[in-house]
């Protein structure tokens, strides 16, 4: 197919731009920043290459870099924020460390619309995340595009068919962002619409059969879209030869080893259902920093795997790992780690089995289409995101029965009311978090000394941005009032309006 390459700087939105791309339906990964230029080459069906945003700056003598050929490979380059920076630092332009810097929602001026800003707008409302700037281009270049803080904030070497842009199209802040990306991947670059969630399928059962062969694998299912999906996807690969195992952690949703047993029973699985609950609140007695939960959580799951691999014979593990997981772990050469997911960051080292991860490269709303598309039942399709250590990242402080029971509770009516209200399919997340603290407060006319409870419903598209959810107040009040009523150790609710960034869907 017509291949689109995004080469990572180790930016938080490098595989975001890949997946816009193959929201367009034109074929795109990523390679690592230090990839040749000969192995780009290489690539058949080659149509552009981008250059992803990083956390580095660009005149760092130990930030990444590419060769500069590649702005020479035969197809038409973008940069993208640090992409942006490094062209013009490749090609002898002064890039300085900004008087002021740009995060989150910024004014932008057209200057000349060109062919990359083609029938964008004359000013849009884009998305930064930088300080340093471009301060002079090469020559050759021409600015296309200012902010107040920013002189260049777009450029374009039309003979070279070479583009920069110091702002984030890929992220939906940016207005008219994906009509820049397809001006570049279509109109540019004159790639092929060939992408579909149906050849994602073939590819994934391909590679599996390929990776795994006639071995044995046992995939750790929660219930979720993204573990769901790869146990299907898996089941089509290799047959009864993965086992697929639910862990009750004691700190899972409402009734879920019902919902598994049920949503489950239809398909050709080896299914087992472990109750492990005492077991994890045993391992997280007294632990309160949530990168140690994590890790805890992780490793208690992979002793269970491991044992349940030992009975079967299994020599991989299949996890349900998507890619805002990966790159929230750091797990690339050049990216920050924000947090560890239990199912990266989190594994132990001398693992017994390997991991293998069919969904790795992909983002959760294309895990729902991929999930259309192996005519999945809409409860697991459209079912909220749910975190792999479960409750206990909704817990602020020590984990225990209790206050599992607590944010259960909670969270089974927040999202029974975004049902009746109609809302629940517009949130991605709905769920409540249990603070370490107490409040006072008056309870039948008598001082009450309770838990507070903090209500988070949050909107996104790939769990990379999020917006909170503006929830009408006589809904955030029943909300209040069910919880305050029906769970006898809170006193106080409150709600959390605030965005990712600053902030992480998750309070750990």
């Amino acid at each position: 197919m017509d291949t689109i390459v995004v080469l990572d700087f180790g930016g938080q939105y490098t595989h975001l731009i890949s997946r816009r791309i193959r929201d367009l339906n034109v074929f795109s990964h990523v390679m690592p920043a230090e990839t040749s230029v000969e192995e780009v080459k290489s690539i058949k069906g080659l149509k552009g290459v981008i250059f992803s945003g990083g956390a580095a700056s660009v005149y760092d003598k130990d930030s990444p870099k590419c060769d500069k050929a590649m702005l020479d490979v035969g197809v038409p380059v973008l940069g993208i924020c640090y992409g942006h920076q490094l062209i013009s630092l490749l090609e002898k332009g002064k890039v300085t460390y900004g008087m002021k810097g740009e995060y989150g929602i910024t004014d932008l001026e057209i200057t000349k619309e060109g062919s990359l800003l083609k029938e964008a707008g004359r000013t849009l409302k884009v998305w930064m995340n930088h300080r340093d700037i471009v301060e002079h281009l090469p020559e050759g270049y021409e600015t296309v595009a200012a902010t107040r803080n920013s002189p260049v904030a777009a450029f374009e070497n039309p003979l070279k068919h070479v583009y920069g842009v110091q702002f984030h199209p890929e992220v939906t802040h940016t207005q008219n962002g994906m009509k820049i990306l397809e001006n570049f991947a279509s109109g540019i670059c004159k790639a092929r619409k060939e992408w579909t969630s149906g050849l994602f399928v073939e590819k994934a059962v391909r590679e599996a059969r390929a990776t795994i062969g006639n071995k044995k694998a046992v995939i750790g299912l929660s219930g979720g879209v993204d573990s769901s999906v790869s146990a299907v996807l898996m089941s089509k690969a290799i047959g009864r030869n993965l086992t697929a195992v639910y862990v009750d952690t004691g700190m899972m949703r409402h009734r879920e080893t019902e919902f598994i047993k049920k949503t489950f029973s239809k398909y050709d699985l080896d299914l087992r259902i472990v109750d492990a609950s005492d077991r994890f609140f045993k391992a997280l007695k007294g632990v309160t920093d949530p990168e140690k939960k994590r890790k805890i959580i992780g490793k208690t799951f992979i002793e269970i795997f491991d044992k349940v691999a030992d009975d079967v014979g299994a020599e991989y593990l299949v996890q349900g790992t998507i890619y805002s997981d990966r790159i929230e772990s750091g797990h690339s050469k050049h990216s920050s780690r924000i947090k560890s997911h239990h199912n990266v960051g989190g594994l132990p080292e001398d693992m017994k089995m390997r991991v293998y991860e069919p969904l790795r490269d992909i983002y959760k709303d294309e895990v729902r289409k991929v999930a259309e598309e192996l005519d999945m039942p809409m409860d697991i399709i459209k079912r909220h995101v749910f975190p792999g250590p479960g409750l206990g990242v909704r817990i602020v402080g020590e984990v225990t029965p209790e206050k599992a029971e607590i944010v259960r509770k909670a969270s089974y009516i927040i999202e029974t009311e975004l049902e009746e209200a109609g809302l629940h399919e517009k949130a991605w997340m709905a769920f409540a978090i249990l603070l370490s603290v107490k409040s006072v407060g008056v309870q039948g006319d008598e001082r009450s000394y309770k838990y507070p409870v903090v209500v988070r419903i949050i909107e996104s598209e790939d769990a990379m941005t999020a917006n909170f959810t503006k929830v009408p107040y006589k809904l955030l009040e029943k909300i209040s009032t069910r919880i305050t009523n029906e769970i006898k150790e809170v006193n106080r609710v409150v709600y959390d309006i605030t965005n990712k960034p600053p902030a992480t869907m998750e309070w750990e």
